[in-house]
């Protein structure tokens, strides 16, 4: 193998299939890329076993051939190189040889064979989507789902395909969000998966605002992502996802317009004199005013209030400031909507006429 590219195309390319490559494997390989050189093109693959990303890009192809390289090896040292340098990538006697200007780089390498491939299920359902509509949905959504929970099919996020909607939910047990975009998917019977949290997390890194199609391809088992010259596979999380509609609560016959910004301010400041552990922000809402206070053991106390359109009764309310932090930075509107009952039950958030999502948010005890 031998080839030359340049360092604005070669490292583009590396960023896109570094993210899926852990720094602790359980399989010396998989810290490694494959690298692979045929006719004009150069394939860069990286797996976990549970996601893969590859992305091709051109190149001067020398001399034909594949090899697997230590991936944050390479990436560092392209990184570092100036811009607009041409890179040379050999294999000689015995290691993987990177020339650029002045500098040489003699890397180990291990043979492209013992690199596992991860393979697309036959007959899945495929469509289309934008790019700008996928990358929202996954930025309302991802926030909420949970990272290490026992109840393993909370580890991602919940996709719910239907003839004309596509539903995404996300909930750790202590907030719920839901988006749901409009869209001919032209299918028979509703269609549901769930997306591991590292696959969400990589596929919202490697998305961009534009109008571009990104194609997906929905098995039982895998699920896999094109979007350009990149293809993201990714096993589903085998689980069945909880009722997200039970969670949800039902006439919630209280009603609070905040501005976002002026509620994120002061959120911000209250939150630093609230318990480090727990985080909690009680937020009191009367006609025309919102009082945020918050306490610590040190007897340290903020209070805030900012005006806020209520014209209901007194109601009283404690939440985690991360999670109220999160909705907020989840919301485009200008202006937040909160419902909520007098009982102190879990509340509504979403922004000012934004019927497409939904953010649930559970009290906490003060």
């Amino acid at each position: 193998m031998d080839f030359v590219a340049n360092r604005e195309v070669f490292l583009p390319a590396l960023s896109k299939v570094i993210g899926v490559v852990e720094r602790r494997q359980t399989l010396p390989i998989l810290g490694n890329l494959l690298v692979v050189a045929q006719g004009e093109t150069v394939t860069l693959t990286g797996s976990d076993l549970e996601v893969e990303v590859r992305t091709e890009f051109g190149a001067n192809v020398k001399e034909e051939g594949e090899t697997t390289v230590p991936a944050r090896k390479l990436v560092d040292i392209c990184r570092n190189l100036a811009e607009g340098t041409d890179v040379r990538m050999r294999l000689k006697d015995e290691r993987c040889v990177v020339t650029a200007g002045r500098g040489r780089f003699s890397l180990g390498y291990l043979a492209a064979a013992g690199f596992p491939a991860m393979g697309l299920e036959e007959g899945g359902f495929e469509f289309d989507v934008e790019e700008t509509r996928l990358k929202r949905m996954l930025e309302k959504c991802s926030f909420a789902m949970a990272q290490q929970d026992v109840r393993y099919y909370l580890n991602g996020l919940f996709m719910e395909l239907r003839s004309s909607l596509l539903t995404a939910v996300a909930t750790d047990g202590h907030r719920l969000a839901k988006f749901v975009v409009s869209m001919d998917l032209a299918i028979d019977e509703p269609r549901q998966v769930i997306i591991p949290t590292k696959t969400v997390m990589e596929l919202k890194r490697q998305l961009n605002v534009s109008e571009d199609s990104v194609r997906l391809s929905v098995g039982e088992k895998s699920l896999r992502i094109l979007l350009g010259q990149t293809a993201m596979t990714s096993k589903l999380v085998d689980g069945r996802y909880p009722d997200y509609e039970q969670v949800i609560p039902r006439d919630l016959g209280e009603v609070a317009i905040l501005d976002k910004d002026a509620l994120r301010r002061s959120l911000s400041r209250a939150a630093i004199l609230s318990n480090e552990k727990y985080r909690g922000v009680r937020l009191s809402f009367g006609k025309g005013i919102l009082k945020l206070l918050a306490h610590n053991p040190e007897q340290e106390e903020a209070e805030e209030e900012i005006e806020i359109d209520y014209d209901g009764e007194p109601v009283s309310v404690a939440f985690n400031v991360a999670y109220m932090m999160d909705v907020l930075g989840a919301v485009d509107a200008e202006k937040v909507e909160i419902r909520f009952q007098v009982d102190n039950k879990s509340s509504i958030w979403k922004g000012e006429g934004s019927e497409d999502e939904t953010f649930v948010v559970m009290p906490m005890r003060l």
